[in-house]
Formats: structure tokens, C-alpha cells, sequence
């Protein structure tokens, strides 16, 4: 199975990948897309008010101008803006009362905090992290212990099976942060 690189990818997207992530690929050297998952994230943020509203938030990273047909391996994160405060005080305010946030948080303060050159690279430390942290393993992992959970460059992408991972496109964060270690449980 082939699948798109993500940021905070969406739960469907966990759900195709932990059917057999030995034989999952990450797309790299596809065009990049924008608008698409590969650079955005939608998150759920629930209201208290007299009903339960929840409003949806879109989280995206800026990237550095794409030229036409730039393989999305080669993608740059650009730094102009203050996106990384403005990523981290969404997800403080969006998930701080969840019941894993607490526990999870300084796993992923770092990613708003260091720069990136390559998008790619980016989401390739966010979904280990994520990986980690759902399968219970310890996250202080370094280099070269225990499990690695790498992207792989393949050219066999089909952008036209995307829509069937995505479902309502919501990030994996609104589940993580749910049912912390038992996220892999409650997506199966």
C-alpha cells in the first residue's frame, strides 16, 4: 500500500497504515500537492456552551515556493510567518483538558520549537513520535534502537486513492489524545 506523507495525518490514514505497516510506502517522489494533507492538519476543537459545538480547525505549514513539479521529498518549510506559536497554542487550547495531553505534551512541544528545512523530514519525526506513543513504547528512544519507523521513497503513488483513507480528514490527534496508548485498539 501506498500512501502520501502527512502532518498530524488523519485518523484514516492511521488506520490504512496499521493494517500492515511492514508493507505500507510513503510517497516522496510524487509532485507535490498543495492544500492537501501532505502540509495541512485538521484538528476538532470542542466548545462548552449550552449545546456541545465543536468547531474544526485547519492547521497548515507554510512551504517555500514550489516550482512546477517538485518532487514532495524536496519540498522547504518556510519560516516567515509564526506559524509554530500559532500550531502549539492550537493544539494547547484544542487538547489540554483531554485526558492524555498532559502526558504527551513534551513529545510534541519540540516540533513548534525547532526548525525544519524539509516538510518531509518534519512529518517523518512527527509520525514517529506518534507511532511510539500509541504502540506504548518508550519515546526516549535514540537513534537505532528498537523500532524505526521510516517513510520510503517509492514512485507508484496514485493520488486518486486518497479520498478513501481520509474519511472526514480529522488529525490522528483527536484520537491519540483520547485513548492515549489504547488509540491503536480504538481505531481498529
Amino acid at each position: 500500500m501506498v500512501l502520501p506523507i502527512a502532518y498530524m495525518a488523519p485518523k484514516e490514514w492511521y488506520k490504512a497504515y496499521l493494517t500492515a505497516p511492514e508493507e505500507v510506502e510513503i510517497e516522496g517522489l510524487e509532485s507535490f500537492e498543495k492544500q492537501t494533507c501532505r502540509n495541512r492538519c485538521l484538528i476538532e476543537s470542542k466548545v462548552e456552551s449550552q449545546k456541545s459545538k465543536a468547531s474544526r480547525i485547519m492547521l497548515s505549514v507554510p512551504v517555500k515556493k514550489v516550482e512546477h513539479k517538485q518532487l514532495t521529498k524536496d519540498i522547504e518549510i518556510s519560516y516567515q510567518s509564526r506559524w509554530q506559536h500559532q500550531h502549539w497554542i492550537s493544539l494547547v487550547s484544542t487538547y489540554r483538558h483531554t485526558p492524555y495531553f498532559d502526558y504527551y505534551e513534551e513529545f510534541f512541544k519540540p516540533f513548534y520549537e525547532k526548525e525544519y528545512r524539509f516538510l518531509w523530514d518534519y512529518n517523518n519525526e512527527i509520525h514517529e513520535t506518534i507511532m511510539v506513543l500509541m504502540r506504548n513504547l518508550s519515546p526516549t528512544l535514540s537513534q537505532g534502537e528498537g523500532e524505526k519507523f521510516a517513510y520510503k521513497a517509492t514512485s507508484d503513488w496514485r493520488g486518486e486513492e486518497l479520498n478513501r483513507y481520509f474519511g472526514d480528514g480529522k488529525s490522528i490527534l483527536d484520537v491519540l489524545f483520547e485513548y492515549g496508548p489504547e488509540t491503536t485498539d480504538h481505531l481498529k
